[in-house]
């Protein structure tokens, strides 16, 4: 069993930066490929950012990329997702993952594991 805990949710302006951070425990974080995904209302879970465990390759959804970083502390056994340039419709909960094989999967049925959600609202 893997436990995921989110944090750093809130209001922030468009333009603004923000990080999430993901706490893990339960299994041995370096092991675990880390995702972040997110859903606004009324629409599907979508994915985010990826990076795996072994090697650190990273992955991410076109309509983030170059604003958002996922990053990870195995000595914290915690992965953040920093979110810069953000717009409105960012807007969304955003769910941490964890996905027990490795890969860079984008799809919510690859993920094992997931968080409670944390709420990230972008003001215009």
């Amino acid at each position: 069993q893997v436990q995921l805990v989110e944090s750093g949710g809130g209001l922030v302006q468009a333009g603004g930066s923000r990080r999430l951070s993901c706490v893990a425990s339960g299994r041995t974080f370096s092991s675990l490929t880390m995702g972040w995904f997110r859903q606004a209302p009324g629409k599907k879970r979508e994915f985010v950012a990826a990076r795996t465990w072994n090697d650190d390759a990273t992955t991410y959804a076109d309509s983030v990329k170059g604003r958002f970083t996922i990053l990870r502390d195995d000595t914290k056994n915690t992965v953040y997702l920093q979110m810069n340039s953000l717009k409105p419709e960012d807007t969304a909960v955003y769910y941490c993952a964890a996905d027990l094989d490795y890969g860079l999967g984008s799809d919510v049925k690859e993920y094992d594991y997931w968080g409670q959600g944390t709420q990230v609202t972008v003001s215009s």
